[in-house]
């Protein structure tokens, strides 16, 4: 692959305005409110992306459910059994679902229904946390900056936790009022749940337990919440809450809506419906770690599916590499026979695609992919 071809390709985007989105922001949530009776042309998927025209899967297949109750013992050492269920969840599904997870169950229910109330804030007060798309901090309506763009049924929260210098509570709603101090509270407790897994990512490829945790950049990691609010919608098998696409970002912890299923992951070109359970969080591998594991490990294109008679709301938690650090395959896990597929990229760098295009399946981490 030419590297400074790349290289080129993400300067020519940094340099584009990304100030301002291309045409004025219309709420779905009002959309969803005014009674349609049609759904109008901008969220009308091409016929191969819609809902009822892909196979899916039997309703009785589900991601597994991996109960992490006694993960490590108080010496540190790890259960294999369970390492073994995480090691085949990863390689099979680049999803799981987990139990005993140490996250309380009190704070996961808080934590989702004062979200619910704030998408239940008229819209006009939700509005003095609108975003662009320079940061995507705040209250938002679409992903991409492409003009004329078919959107998504979807509106969301975006904010940081992680580093301390980019997380401003004044950038946070203040209703409810409790809100802050929740998300706050859930955000250390998912960072904590995120830094095990970690360790078992590590330690089911031969490396020290520390490996991956390092190479993200040690304590100086980067955590962000988007928190998606999906409308009800008039035509809902001509629509997408979200478009397929695999997370740019290291590792999502997804605390879903517990009454509403939405959220589609592909496996062997099929569409599984994930049925959550309660008090679990569904969790999956993003792009950065495909490239630190030489794809041993590999980010799964998902994407969420809506409903006329039901609203959704879920809360999708990431956790990244610090920004600036070059991400590219662990040199434990290169050789002759197996050379790295990837060239060093920073997060940085590697966002500004899902920032500009929006989300577009895995085409941006497999355009990486070095010809051998």
């Amino acid at each position: 692959m030419n590297k400074n071809k790349k290289e080129v390709n993400i300067e020519t985007k940094k340099g584009s305005t990304m100030d301002e989105w291309p045409e004025p922001i219309v709420r779905v949530q009002a959309l969803a409110e005014s009674n349609l009776s049609s759904l109008p042309d901008r969220y009308i998927k091409p016929a191969s992306q819609r809902p009822t025209t892909v196979e899916e899967a039997s309703a009785a297949t589900n991601i597994p459910i991996i109960d992490l109750e006694g993960l490590f013992s108080e010496d540190g050492s790890p259960d294999e059994a369970i390492l073994a269920q995480i090691s085949e969840a990863c390689r099979e599904w680049g999803f799981f679902q987990v139990l005993n997870h140490g996250v309380r169950p009190e704070l996961m229910d808080a934590a989702r229904e004062n979200w619910r109330e704030f998408f239940h804030l008229p819209v006009n007060e939700k509005e003095t946390y609108k975003n662009s798309p320079k940061t995507y901090e705040g209250y938002g309506s679409r992903l991409g900056v492409e003009k004329g763009a078919i959107l998504d049924w979807s509106d969301y929260y975006f904010l940081h936790l992680l580093p301390p210098h980019l997380k401003d509570f004044n950038k946070w709603p203040s209703f409810p009022p409790t809100i802050r101090e929740v998300i706050d509270e859930y955000g250390k407790q998912v960072v904590n749940l995120c830094g095990r897994i970690m360790k078992v990512l590590s330690l089911n490829l031969g490396l020290k337990e520390d490996k991956f945790q390092d190479a993200f950049g040690g304590e100086n990691i980067g955590a962000c919440l988007r928190v998606n609010y999906y409308p009800k919608c008039p035509r809902p098998e001509l629509a997408l809450g979200l478009s397929s696409h695999s997370d740019p970002g290291g590792m999502t912890i997804l605390l879903p809506d517990d009454q509403v299923f939405g959220l589609q992951v592909r496996k062997n070109d099929m569409w599984i419906t994930v049925k959550p359970h309660p008090h679990a969080f569904i969790v999956n591998i993003g792009d950065q770690i495909q490239i630190l594991s030489n794809s041993v490990y590999k980010s799964v294109e998902h994407r969420v599916i809506v409903n006329s008679e039901k609203e959704r709301v879920s809360l999708a938690f990431f956790y990244n590499p610090k920004s600036d650090i070059p991400i590219q395959p662990l040199q434990e896990l290169v050789t002759t026979h197996n050379p790295p597929l990837y060239p060093p990229m920073t997060f940085d760098q590697y966002r500004l695609f899902i920032r500009t295009q929006g989300p577009q399946g895995k085409s941006h981490v497999e355009s990486l992919v070095s010809p051998r």
